[in-house]
């Protein structure tokens, strides 16, 4: 990994007035030598356990460590906050925060219709809308968080950013705490990757949660082995196909392999699905991947499930009139066994926080097992949005 610094610094305007979120020990370069694989996310090591918070009477400040910024210091808890994606976003609003996101990295996809299902919250839209593409020192400069869930080096390798950009927000505006942990794909990403509760619980760090969070674990954890009780065996389950829409009238399909360990995967590995590239050359679609199936590659697969990403805004009636009702129109489409049997489906979000990520595994076990969990469009609920609103709103 090119460069590092040392971002060991005589206090700024902002350390002494906000909260001094420093970033110390080995900057954020520092840390990407000799980490675990990303195979390894589950396995403790020293970085796991990273809250530090000072016993002196006289100061509250605490340090969180994520890769790839390493330890970051902080004098109080963060306030104002952006997120680069609905991953993030939506672990703040778990957290309670919500009223304290000022803008998001990547509006288009972080989807807030969701939360009108829970009893009592509510996230002001204002703010995303007005700052729906934060990507430009300008912007944050002008917003002045007190942190930025982002990850660094996603800024450099996307948006043109260098290591002295970076140096020069976390400075002069706030600290960066964050890794991009929806997918595995991207070689520029070579530190430790993070599941998607290990970033959950940095993230209750940064913004001193931590009760929330491990309410919000429990909730989780009983939801999933309650789930996976019920589902029947390996061999008695279909196997599915995950590609991406581009439009309502598809003709090519772009393969995604299911056993990618990033977190937009999540409520697939968690409900066992059977990956229909299994078995086949046909490789991942990635940044040096570019590989689509027509009607007649996808036939010769003939996978029980389709799964379409995108179409997030969709309904299930608009996707079936739209979609699935082209694909039964198409004279080789027409003779696929998931559209035969009306198992094309809409299949979730790439970024998804632990709030999303409750909705998508519900919605995916109806989908690919709607004998056990009954039909997705039917009204039946796996787990309790009051009890994840009790969370959210501070009562449990």
């Amino acid at each position: 990994m090119a460069g590092s610094y040392n971002s060991q610094k005589t206090p700024t305007r902002r350390d002494v007035l906000k909260y001094g979120g420093a970033v110390t020990g080995s900057g954020l370069m520092g840390g990407c030598a000799g980490l675990s694989d990303s195979d390894s996310e589950s396995t403790p090591t020293n970085d796991t356990t990273e809250e530090s918070t000072e016993t002196s009477t006289e100061s509250t400040s605490y340090s969180v460590t994520m890769e790839p910024t390493g330890t970051v210091e902080f004098d109080s808890v963060p306030e104002r906050w952006i997120a680069y994606n609905g991953s993030y976003a939506d672990m703040g609003v778990a957290l309670g925060q919500a009223d304290g996101m000022t803008g998001i990295g990547g509006a288009d996809r972080y989807y807030t219709h969701l939360y009108d299902e829970l009893p009592g919250v509510a996230v002001d839209t204002d703010p995303i809308e007005s700052s729906p593409e934060v990507r430009t020192k300008e912007e944050f400069y002008e917003l002045d968080n007190d942190v930025h869930l982002y990850d660094p080096y996603m800024l450099i390798n996307w948006f043109d950013w260098d290591e002295s950009d970076i140096e020069e927000i976390s400075t002069n505006v706030a600290p960066f705490v964050g890794n991009l942990i929806f997918r595995r794909s991207d070689s520029w990403h070579d530190y430790r990757y993070y599941t998607l509760y290990e970033a959950f619980e940095k993230v209750a760090q940064v913004f001193q949660e931590q009760q929330r969070y491990e309410a919000f674990k429990r909730l989780h954890d009983e939801f999933i082995a309650d789930i996976q009780t019920q589902l029947p065996a390996a061999d008695e389950r279909p196997n599915v196909f995950l590609t991406y829409g581009v439009t309502e009238e598809p003709d090519e399909f772009t393969p995604y392999r299911l056993n990618d360990r990033g977190t937009s995967k999540k409520q697939w590995r968690d409900l066992g699905v059977n990956d229909a590239l299994g078995g086949t050359d046909i490789e991942n679609q990635s940044t040096t991947e570019n590989t689509d199936l027509d009607y007649e590659g996808l036939l010769e697969l003939d996978p029980d499930v389709i799964l379409f990403r995108n179409f997030a805004e969709m309904s299930a009636a608009e996707f079936r009139d739209t979609v699935l009702a082209y694909m039964e129109d198409h004279p080789v489409g027409s003779q696929l066994t998931a559209v035969q049997n009306g198992r094309v489906y809409r299949g979730g979000y790439l970024h998804q926080g632990p709030i999303h990520n409750l909705f998508l595994t519900e919605r995916a076990a109806k989908q690919i097992y709607p004998d056990v969990f009954g039909d997705v469009t039917g009204d039946t609920e796996l787990f309790d949005r009051q009890r994840v609103a009790d969370i959210i709103n501070g009562d449990f």
